[in-house]
């Protein structure tokens, strides 16, 4: 990796477009009050800033049917109030903010894999790690992190990718993606039993990708030394074995001590360290290739202080 790159910031104003109502915990506000805190940041103001691939369906269905794809847009040009669950809630602008946030998935991977940029965060809505192949779940319509990751593979020839999930809850849709796919390793650290059911320590993946699935379940009220714990003494063995050449980080922060749905007591400060100890595991097996894409987090200060912690160790030069 060559020295003296930026960390690359990707983000639009546009994903305000998707409209959840009034009251729901997934809000435009969540990436409005991230890029407040970001561009008053005395320190953030280095990221280089990148403008996400406008949305194209053809990005969606690197991961999704093709008729599920037409499912979304359809609900959305008919204003339906939302799709599959009621969780998910859609209007007339979530159809091209979720084909935005694909986009924004391809212009990472694009700039991490042409050296423009040594690692990147994508800050994106709507989130995407419960989206499945053919269905929305759990405020999520098109699974980002899977599309980033299928994109890398058909576009760069990447043998492996790392997929490391710490939002809250367990993702569900992407695990589901590449179970039975080697070339992928998914691990995940979240509360269990919670939503959405998945996630046991039993699921390890099957036929090919058997091993490549890794969960880590967590009792509800557990926080910072559980989570660095995990990552220090297991999963870093583990993707370091692996040999990923990307690892993508589903970068949720619904763990945090103040996040109204969590239940977990995750601190801003738990989270930059467990963040330090993803970085270097970048750097220890990709060559500090690391796209990290925004999934949850509700409570909107914790929330940017936590982002912006992220993103701090994310500029830190390699050691």
């Amino acid at each position: 990796m060559p020295s003296g790159l930026p960390t690359g910031l990707i983000w639009s104003e546009r994903f305000r477009n998707h409209q959840t109502g009034a009251g729901h915990p997934e809000s435009p506000e969540r990436i409005v009050a991230i890029h407040q805190g970001i561009e008053s940041s005395d320190t953030l103001h280095a990221l280089e800033k990148i403008i996400p691939e406008e949305g194209d369906r053809q990005f969606a269905e690197l991961n999704h049917q093709r008729t599920y794809v037409d499912r979304v847009k359809l609900a959305c040009d008919q204003r339906d109030q939302y799709i599959d669950t009621f969780d998910n809630p859609i209007d007339s602008q979530s159809y091209q903010t979720a084909l935005l946030a694909t986009g924004a998935m391809i212009s990472g991977v694009d700039s991490i894999l042409k050296n423009r940029v040594k690692n990147a965060m994508a800050l994106v809505r709507p989130p995407g790690h419960h989206a499945e192949t053919s269905s929305a779940m759990g405020f999520c319509l098109f699974n980002n992190v899977a599309v980033a990751a299928r994109y890398a593979q058909k576009t760069y020839s990447l043998d492996k990718i790392a997929i490391i999930d710490f939002d809250v809850h367990h993702g569900n849709g992407t695990q589901h993606s590449f179970e039975n796919d080697a070339s992928v390793l998914y691990s995940s650290i979240h509360r269990y039993p919670f939503y959405p059911g998945t996630g046991a320590k039993e699921e390890t993946g099957w036929g090919d990708g058997l091993g490549t699935t890794i969960n880590y379940p967590i009792e509800v009220g557990l926080g910072d030394d559980t989570f660095l714990d995990i990552v220090e003494n297991s999963l870093a063995d583990k993707v370091l074995a692996f040999r990923p050449d990307l690892v993508i980080l589903s970068t949720g922060f619904d763990a945090h001590e103040y996040d109204p749905i969590g239940g977990m007591t995750v601190t801003t400060e738990g989270y930059r360290r467990l963040s330090g100890l993803l970085v270097k595991i970048a750097d220890d097996c990709a060559g500090g290739r690391l796209l990290s894409v925004l999934e949850g987090g509700y409570h909107l200060q914790a929330l940017t202080e936590s982002v912006c912690a992220h993103l701090e160790e994310l500029m830190k030069e390699e050691s």
